[in-house]
């Protein structure tokens, strides 16, 4: 490419094909593109570190270099030079060392994107000069305590940092003394944050769409202010040690759409004033569209005892409630049955009693019901067979009782390990029948005795034997062990053998003579 013919070239756009090989073209590409305000690289096989003579495009706002296979540090002249970058994408490559270089003159930034590295090492470098939006370090080796000056930045409205090695716990503290004005999503899930959720969370913006703070350390209560935040659609505390009860609050929140708070120690009952949308149903106007600020990100669910990432416009269809994996304990409510727009229920790994509720028969988007391992009686209503989007059902281990779903429809494909652990339970596909055992049929005495009447015969000439033989060689052994019998049977034997011997002499010979 002649670069000397476009020193005034002002947007260059090279994403989505097949160049490989080294950025740098005679180490002085800044020189030949110095007009430069939009440059796009992104989904490449581009290798290599990132040209320090970018640094000489003073001009340029946009640059997206994500996709790559980029390694090294940024380099400092990159990020003194750019003093007009307003955009910087550098995610999923394989670039390394202090996440925010030391010196940095982006007093323009507003997005940062930086995720899918290998960032690494505790960060104190302030931001507090760019009017950041927008910013993804997640999928890094970043450690230490989250950055408290991120609370002092009112325009964040992205924070995504998931799966570093983050810990303590700033975010109820100093990370939020003047609260995120306009903060839209925020994912932190991932990380080592540990100790209670205070009421600090709460000061974040009333336009919070996405919280995410699962696999964290998290312990205490779920506070009862989450009720302030009025937009929440995805509420994510999954895989934390929450404790208490489920705080009946977040009934206030009328625009959820998932709400996972499984695998915590969570006890008491479950609320029955849960309402789950989807968000197409709640026909949100005011929902960013994936942009720089806000990017299409995945929404990690277990829904058919599987974990999937719904994203894009399938997540505007999605919408579940997974309490499983707790203590919970008390009934099943019958208002859950009002939830007709949600697509997955998982109540599993609980203390749940009481009977299967038959208003849940009329979730009829539900895709994945899972209610096992609890302690439910009673028996499975028949009218969930008119769950025809049904793809997943269980309800193994619990103590049902009666007959199986007629196998209908949905309700044909499940197997027996959707019922097992309920000895009570009979039908297809288990293999107890609910039919009466019928009794054994008694044999008649036959009218004949030719075939030796009642006994058979045969079994009488060999169990007779064979006592026979068991007798002998028992009156042996007894000789054998005992010399006193021994003798005396021995004595016995002569003693008989000669009166036997004497009686013929003194009688039948004589007789004869």
């Amino acid at each position: 490419m002649p670069f000397q013919s476009h020193k005034n070239l002002s947007s260059l756009d090279l994403s989505d094909n097949l160049l490989h090989g080294y950025i740098e073209y005679d180490q002085e590409i800044g020189l030949y593109l110095p007009s430069l305000t939009s440059l796009d690289i992104s989904g490449n096989f581009f290798i290599g570190g990132i040209p320090s003579s970018f640094g000489d495009m003073k001009s340029l706002q946009f640059f997206d270099a994500s996709n790559n296979g980029l390694s090294g540090e940024i380099p400092e002249h990159f990020s003194m030079g750019c003093d007009s970058l307003m955009d910087l994408i550098l995610s999923n490559n394989h670039l390394e060392g202090q996440i925010f270089p030391s010196k940095h003159n982006w007093k323009d930034l507003g997005t940062l994107r930086l995720n899918g590295n290998r960032f690494s090492g505790k960060n104190s470098v302030s931001m507090l000069n760019s009017p950041l939006g927008g910013l993804n370090i997640s999928d890094n080796y970043l450690s230490g305590t989250i950055p408290g000056w991120l609370g002092n930045i009112t325009e964040l409205e992205t924070m995504l940092m998931a799966n570093n090695n983050f810990e303590g716990n700033n975010i109820s503290g100093s990370l939020m003394p003047c609260s995120f004005t306009w903060m839209v999503q925020m994912h932190l899930s991932r990380n080592k944050l540990e100790g209670p959720l205070t009421n600090a969370i709460c000061n974040t913006s009333g336009f919070l769409i996405e919280l995410d703070l699962s696999e964290n350390y998290f312990t205490g209560k779920i506070p009862d202010c989450i009720s302030k935040l009025g937009e929440l659609s995805f509420l994510l505390l999954n895989k934390n040690k929450f404790e208490g009860e489920i705080p009946t609050q977040l009934c206030k929140l009328t625009k959820l759409g998932i709400i996972d708070l499984s695998h915590n120690n969570l006890s008491g009952r479950i609320p029955a004033c849960l309402n789950i949308i989807s968000l197409e149903e709640s026909s949100r106007d005011e929902f960013p569209a994936p942009n720089a600020y806000y990017p299409n990100l995945p929404v990690g669910f277990t829904t058919k005892s599987l974990f999937y990432f719904y994203e894009g416009s399938i997540l505007s269809y999605m919408s579940g409630i997974d309490l499983s994996s707790n203590t919970l304990t008390g009934e099943i409510p019958q208002e859950i049955g009002n939830l007709s727009r949600i697509r997955a229920l998982n109540l599993s790994f609980n203390k749940l009693s009481g009977p299967i509720p038959t208003t849940l028969s009329k979730l009829g988007l539900v895709e994945s019901l899972d209610l096992s391992y609890n302690n439910l009686t009673g028996e499975i209503p028949p009218q969930l067979v008119d769950l025809y989007s049904l793809a997943y059902f269980s309800v193994a281990h619990n103590n049902l009782s009666g007959k199986t779903p007629a196998r209908i429809r949905q309700f044909a494909t499940f197997e027996e390990s959707s019922y097992e652990g309920n000895p009570f339970l009979c039908g297809e596909p288990l293999s107890n029948s609910c039919l009466p055992t019928a009794p054994e049929p008694v044999s008649k005495m036959p009218n004949s005795t030719t075939d030796g009447g009642f006994i058979d015969m045969e079994v009488f000439y060999v169990s007779f034997s064979t006592s026979y033989i068991v007798v002998l060689l028992c009156v042996a052994a007894v000789l054998y062990i005992n010399p006193y019998w021994r003798r005396a049977w021995f004595y016995y034997i002569e003693m008989s053998y000669t009166s036997c011997y004497y009686f013929v002499l003194d009688h039948l010979l004589k007789k004869l003579c």
